[in-house]
């Protein structure tokens, strides 16, 4: 798991760069409360003092006349009521944020403590905090613990040093983030609404309230009755996003498991909710505005095909976070990690892929969607390339307009260079097939998804120096030849402009 491109500064101040810009000793006065602590370099010169924040076992963290300082425990000596026993560091990593997607808190912890060997004390009550100890000698190592806010009051508690990561389905571009796990955005109704399906743009008009009755999309002639969640929530805020607007809410709710229950009671209701907390509602299906069926299979959302795939974020602050939070984030991209996350409901991020010839309807689709015979040599050419290929679940998409990564998509990067390193690839030969929506001149198309690939492998190459080239991928370009979905609308242009990856059995030396 990686961090995506969008990383601040550490606003913390290392010992080395306060050792330059001192010439004095500089000490706390001497009437100092009980979580005052006075840092002194080993050989005498430097000292500061201030109120004790934390310590993880290798940095200091204190609030100083300078600010917030970040010391190397091994280059000083703490004096002081306050400083800890340097034997057995207690990490306190607090986590705040989206209380539904925090169901994938416990089952994560505790997927990380089997794997570091550790005991697990699970609290009777939701707001204690959660233990990690260490075997035999019971001590505490580390407490978690998880406090529900809405989305900016998280993020202003990350900011204050109130909290150390947040849990979100909405990131902001000036916000470091991992992407967690994936979770998909579904229209549910009750289960006796026989509607066969709902188009995005339909979708998208009755959130906005431009239809308010189901006769106007192939229903009976009655009202349609949005449900959605209290403003407020995180799943909201993604929504009004995607939208472009606040949702339309006819009957609000506090959170999912409300939302999905009143949605079956009631035959007229639509509402959105993530694909893990359907519950007893029915999901929907939802085609685009040619009739291209989106389907939100775990396949679908971690290669992004489904439109309304949500990542699930873990926001991280602009400051060295205690070790074991940080070893905690590495964990995230282990396979127990996945697999808890897997078993909680959500779209896991482990590597997979699935023969190309299962991708009949989108060869349909192809076929379908050609101008004239013209086309017929590029189809012919992706048919063959197809034919005893696979396809990862791993895409690669964009930023509107732009050549650069997605969030979701950078974080498949990083999770690809680090495959390729372990050799974990070693028997296959891959491609980085482009693709791209369709302008209407068959050669432009063709250019431009050659492009998007080439792209994607020269931000690839960097992350792993030492591969042996022939363990890179190839690139090929098949212009708007495999359309995802429909051409005509924004979101269907951004499905169309990809970049995904083939596998073939790599050749015999």
């Amino acid at each position: 798991m990686t961090r995506a491109g969008r990383q601040g500064k550490d606003t913390g101040r290392a010992w080395p760069a306060f050792a330059l810009c001192s010439a004095l000793i500089l000490f706390w006065p001497a009437t100092a409360s009980a979580q005052d602590i006075t840092l002194t370099s080993r050989d005498g010169a430097l000292a500061v003092s201030g109120q004790f924040t934390s310590y993880d076992g290798e940095f200091f963290r204190l609030t100083s006349e300078f600010g917030p300082l970040t010391i190397a425990a091994e280059s000083v000596v703490c004096d002081g009521p306050a400083c800890p026993d340097m034997t057995a560091p207690k990490a306190l990593i607090r986590l705040t944020g989206d209380g539904e997607a925090a169901q994938l808190l416990p089952p994560l912890i505790a997927a990380f403590a089997r794997a570091r060997g550790f005991d697990l004390r699970v609290p009777a009550r939701a707001d204690a905090p959660t233990l990690l100890l260490q075997k035999g000698s019971q001590i505490v190592l580390a407490e978690f613990t998880f406090t529900p806010r809405a989305p900016e009051t998280a993020r202003s508690a990350m900011a204050d040093l109130t909290a150390d990561l947040v849990v979100a389905r909405f990131a902001p571009l000036d916000s470091p983030a991992e992407v967690l796990a994936l979770d998909a955005l579904i229209p549910i109704v009750a289960t006796g609404n026989l509607l066969p399906r709902i188009s995005t743009a339909d979708l998208a008009a009755a959130l906005a309230g431009d239809i308010q009755n189901w006769q106007d999309i192939g229903g009976p002639d009655m009202p349609l009755v949005v449900h959605g969640l209290d403003q407020g929530s995180d799943l909201a805020a993604a929504l009004a996003a995607r939208l472009g607007q606040t949702p339309r809410a006819d009957e609000t709710h506090p959170d999912l498991l409300k939302l999905a229950a009143a949605v079956a009671r009631d035959p007229w209701a639509l509402a959105v909710t993530g694909r893990a907390s359907a519950g007893a509602a029915r999901a929907l299906p939802l085609a685009d505005s040619c009739g291209f069926v989106l389907n939100p299979s775990p396949q679908s959302v971690k290669s992004e095909d489904y439109p309304l795939t949500l990542p699930i974020y873990l926001l991280t602050p602009q400051r060295r976070l205690p070790l074991m939070a940080r070893e905690f984030l590495e964990f995230i991209a282990h396979p127990a990690a996945q697999a808890a996350i897997a078993q909680a409901g959500y779209v896991a991020r482990n590597f997979e892929s699935a023969p190309l010839a299962n991708d009949g309807a989108r060869l349909i689709n192809a076929l379908i969607a050609a101008p004239d015979e013209s086309a017929l040599p590029l189809l012919q050419r992706l048919a063959a390339a197809m034919d005893g290929a696979e396809r990862a679940a791993m895409t690669f998409r964009f930023e509107d307009g732009t050549s650069d990564l997605d969030v979701i998509s950078q974080s498949n990067l990083a999770a690809l260079a680090r495959l390729i390193a372990a050799g974990e690839l070693a028997d296959k030969a891959l491609i980085l097939s482009g693709f791209t929506s369709s302008t209407g001149d068959a050669d432009a198309d063709y250019t431009t998804s050659e492009d998007l690939a080439a792209s994607v492998l020269a931000a690839l190459q960097p992350m792993a120096p030492d591969v042996d080239a022939k363990y890179w991928p190839s690139i090929d370009a098949f212009g708007a030849a495999l359309p995802m979905a429909c051409d005509t609308t924004g979101a269907g242009k951004r499905l169309n402009r990809r970049v995904e990856l083939w596998l073939r059995p790599a050749p015999l030396p």
